[in-house]
């Protein structure tokens, strides 16, 4: 099970720092990432990080977000600087023992997600 939080309304140039706790998933080796979605459209891919502690940033976020995680604590975080309006959407955390491919950029790639958090920039 993987639960979000964090998200709220936050000015343009603002930050916000999202957290997804982990439970249930058989080790703590999992490949994470976060997604984000808005109305109308398929889940964009924002970053990942894989169980030897490689990340990967969409151009879009590069730079101004950054991907952790807490494997004594299971919890992944999205920390997110200098938001835009256009990172508007629902985010969604991810997770998968097995990845097939780097970066892993699709819905198919996860195997767990969580219920989504929103994050409003305006």
């Amino acid at each position: 099970q993987l639960v979000e939080s964090g998200g709220g309304a936050v000015q343009p140039g603002g930050s916000l720092r999202l957290s997804c706790a982990a439970s249930g998933l058989s080790d703590n080796s999992h490949c994470m990432g976060w997604f984000r979605q808005v109305p109308g459209k398929e889940h964009e891919a924002v970053c990942a990080i894989d169980t030897d502690g490689s990340t990967w940033y969409a151009d879009s976020v590069n730079g101004r977000f950054t991907i952790s995680q807490d494997n004594s604590k299971n919890t992944l975080f999205l920390q997110m600087n200098v938001l835009r309006p256009e990172d508007t959407a629902m985010y969604y955390c991810a997770a998968v023992q097995t990845r097939f491919r780097w970066p892993p950029l699709g819905e198919a790639d996860f195997a767990y997600w969580g219920q989504g958090t929103q994050v409003t920039v305006s």
